[in-house]
């Protein structure tokens, strides 16, 4: 009952943070756009008013004027929106995902013993501090650096790569993929929590007690703002990655996150200064040529088959599965204990089942070694090779 309680919670919690997080970064997407595409006005009166940049768009039948001020509008307008709840529920809910999934078991999702021997208190404040850390980090360089725009994002960049690489030799691949994912998005959260909008109400107060805005407090957020929109596509990568085992499990999984997470930043950059007017088709074709590198990287090494010897008995469907029942059928099974449902569907609970995932069940034990998560429990290098030597006789016959 409570692997069903816990399935649940997942699937109800993971359908709020994605439709939370589609509405946040189609809201920052947006803005980025309309900020870039601005256009000085034409209309002196509207140059007066203090108005910085006009675009005009049509949409659904009908059409729309948006201006931006340099600083504030003369007079403060009865109803604002604030864009801030996208941000902070898409958060909140990926938090409470996060308890849900690693905290709660961190044995399963946190610790890989060949990565880190550590217990489980020791991992949950890792991964905790990992959050505050980035955070902390990246907002003391901004703070010092912030003048500089080139040389913070150049900072900034060997920042995450280097936590990239910090978190792979303390976590368990899957779990530091997420954790650097979700470290940045933190961050972003916290840009807007902490700065862009107390500097929109500082702004927002200076007006209503009848003096100019401070325009350091604009300055600040747009700086931010356009940090959060690199950092966006990375991060849907990171939450995304535990699909893809081939990244995670790789020995140099932290380069391998870190090539495709520059990749997506290039990408991105391409559609900001597309906004502006500039196609720069290089800024995809080297995003798709790193993720291209990835690919190959993480491409399976062809694995040598030794010749059966001739008194040695073929590997049958019969010695593997005492292995699969010790190792893989807490998890993978019609009642799994560890569970509370098999992962992906895969059963191996039963020869049919055993047989029908054999290329699956192969490729994640015998090949990445990205199962059981963790080695939780403690699939041997010989086990390993039964299953391989099983696997090999099966696809000769």
């Amino acid at each position: 009952m409570e692997g069903f309680i816990t399935d649940w919670l997942n699937l109800t919690i993971r359908w709020l943070h994605v439709i939370v997080a589609i509405a946040w970064i189609g809201e920052s997407f947006y803005f980025v756009a309309l900020d870039n595409s601005l256009r000085k006005p034409k209309d002196r009166a509207l140059t007066e008013r203090g108005v910085f940049g006009e675009l005009w768009h049509v949409h659904g039948g009908g059409f729309y004027h948006m201006q931006k001020y340099m600083v504030a509008p003369a007079q403060m307008p009865e109803d604002l929106h604030w864009s801030k709840w996208p941000s902070y529920t898409t958060w909140m809910s990926g938090f409470g995902l996060f308890i849900v999934l690693y905290l709660c078991s961190p044995q399963t999702y946190l610790i890989d013993k060949n990565v880190l021997d550590m217990g489980p208190v020791v991992a949950i404040a890792a991964a905790l501090g990992f959050l505050a850390a980035g955070w902390i980090v990246y907002d003391s360089l901004c703070r010092l650096l912030g003048h500089n725009d080139r040389l913070l994002g150049a900072i900034v960049g060997l920042y995450v790569l280097s936590a990239a690489w910090l978190a792979c030799h303390v976590f368990a691949g899957r779990a530091a993929y997420l954790i650097v994912g979700a470290m940045l998005a933190t961050i972003m959260s916290a840009n807007v929590f902490f700065v862009i909008i107390p500097g929109q109400r500082k702004m927002v107060n200076a007006m209503l007690e009848g003096n100019a805005p401070n325009p350091v407090y604009g300055k600040r957020g747009k700086q931010r703002s356009v940090h959060n929109t690199y950092f966006t596509l990375p991060v849907v990568f990171a939450m995304l990655s535990n699909h893809y085992a081939m990244t995670y499990t790789h020995p140099y999984n932290w380069a391998v996150l870190a090539v495709i997470m520059l990749a997506g930043a290039l990408i991105r950059q391409f559609f900001v200064m597309r906004h502006r007017g500039r196609v720069l088709w290089y800024l995809p074709a080297g995003g798709v040529a790193l993720l291209a590198a990835a690919l190959a990287v993480t491409l399976p090494k062809p694995m040598a088959q030794p010749a059966q010897a001739a008194n040695m008995p073929v590997v049958k469907l019969a010695d593997i599965e005492p292995i699969l029942q010790q190792r893989c059928v807490a998890c993978h099974s019609a009642h799994p204990t560890m569970m509370g449902s098999a992962p992906a569907g895969v059963l191996l609970d039963s020869p049919g089942e055993i047989s029908k995932n054999a290329q699956r069940l192969y490729q994640q034990a015998v090949v990445l070694k990205a199962m059981p998560l963790g080695n939780v429990t403690q699939m041997t290098s010989a086990e390993r090779e039964k299953v391989a030597a099983w696997f090999n006789a099966r696809t000769q016959h």
